[in-house]
């Protein structure tokens, strides 16, 4: 189960992270400025932030084996459709219609990890299906460069496109809750509840309404911290192929291998940090340290993507990305674990996901905007990098001093 959320997120970046790889080819195409160049990269994030609130209610009404295929089937016609598209305004309105489509699919992860997985092992499952974004982002350099040299730009929308499909039957047949699923014994089902502190029987805890977790310091903390966090790891499924391209002097074989570098060491970053709090969880420290020691010091260390406007060496800097984008790995195993963690009930952890999501998409609004804003008017990307890199730091901050116990919510009088 949780190989098949990672690889449909691994599609979800890869047709996301496409348009990255793409971008200055298209810029040269349709003749779009650098400005506009940026609003093209940020537009997908209004619609996938916008639609985490819904899509979260969604998916904790019908389940995730319905939200998920819809969603794929759809996020994959309009990666497709930007093919066709011969305006800024028709690739936006793609791009659009791609963010509705994407933004039911980390809710959707974390819901499948609440449901197959007891706490004590929520964190490494985490780490796994959150791996599939740097996979996706990896092989998006490589396919997608591949692609546009042979094909042209248009040819590898069409292809990341179809991927989707594919998924979409595997997954109809294959996912079903523990409790529906043939295969699944009594003690395997016993083994996934023997740590799990919700029940969708709590009378109680049902009373808390959707729009009763805006009242919780915890929720404002999980949204302010994964805000810092996305602003920083979007720059590498956005920006990072033109970095390489405009500030490092890279050409298209060049930037394809290299900038793999950063995403696949990531992806052991984050699987480390899904050992690790795991690994505290089972030693007896409490959920609260157990989660916030990764999620601190993930966050600190990802301030390492503002030391590489300090460097000359192209490879020093590729390491200090490196090490940014690891430990932002690291951190996110804990930050999707949070959902299930401070949920009142199993059947708010689709809305808690969409929630906190949806403040972390707005960075990327927030990111691609800003980058593109800042090119234009100083030619460069000694800006955007040391400005992600204090949002590393204040990320590091929300999570050590506004985020508090972490345990189920509690119903307010």
């Amino acid at each position: 189960m949780v190989f098949m959320a990672f690889s449909a997120t691994a599609i979800n970046y890869i047709d996301r992270a496409n348009l990255g790889v793409a971008a200055p080819y298209i810029a040269k195409d349709l003749n779009l400025s650098q400005e506009a160049t940026g609003a093209l990269l940020g537009a997908f994030f209004w619609t996938y932030a916008a639609f985490q609130l819904p899509s979260g209610w969604f998916i904790d009404k019908v389940g995730a084996r319905i939200a998920y295929a819809g969603a794929v089937v759809w996020w994959s016609l309009f990666t497709a459709a930007a093919a066709l598209a011969n305006t800024f305004g028709s690739l936006f309105g793609a791009r659009l219609l791609l963010g509705v489509g994407e933004a039911p699919a980390y809710p959707s992860n974390a819901k499948i990890v609440a449901e197959w997985f007891p706490r004590r092992e929520r964190a490494l499952a985490t780490s796994i299906f959150d791996s599939g974004n740097r996979f996706g982002t990896a092989l998006s350099l490589p396919i997608v460069s591949f692609i546009i040299a042979q094909f042209g730009w248009r040819m590898s929308f069409v292809i990341t496109g179809s991927l989707g499909f594919v998924w979409t039957f595997f997954w109809l047949r294959i996912y079903r809750p523990p409790a529906e699923h043939p295969t699944v014994t009594p003690e395997e089902r016993a083994y996934i509840e023997s740590d799990q502190p919700q029940s969708t029987g709590d009378a109680k805890a049902a009373t808390v309404r959707w729009r009763d977790l805006f009242r919780y310091r915890a929720i404002w903390g999980m949204m302010l911290g994964f805000f810092c966090l996305n602003f920083v790891i979007y720059f590498f499924s956005t920006w990072f192929p033109t970095y390489l391209i405009k500030a490092r002097g890279f050409d298209l074989k060049q930037m394809g291998l290299v900038g793999m570098i950063p995403a696949i060491v990531a992806i052991f970053g984050g699987y480390l940090g899904g050992y690790v709090s795991d690994r505290l969880v089972r030693s007896g420290m409490s959920l609260t340290l157990a989660r916030k020691i990764p999620l601190v010091g993930g966050m600190f260390l990802s301030s390492s993507i503002g030391l590489a406007v300090l460097v000359e060496s192209t490879t020093a800097a590729i390491a200090l990305m490196s090490l940014s984008y690891a430990s932002l790995a690291f951190a996110a195993a804990s930050i999707w674990s949070l959902p299930a963690d401070v949920a009142p009930s199993r059947n708010h952890v689709g809305a808690i996901g969409g929630i906190q999501n949806f403040a972390s998409n707005m960075a990327g609004v927030c990111i691609t905007t800003f980058v593109g804003i800042a090119l234009a008017r100083t030619g460069g990307f000694v800006v955007p990098l040391l400005v992600a890199g204090g949002f590393s730091l204040l990320g590091a901050f929300s999570y050590l001093f506004i985020l508090p116990e972490i345990k189920p919510l509690e119903p307010k009088a």
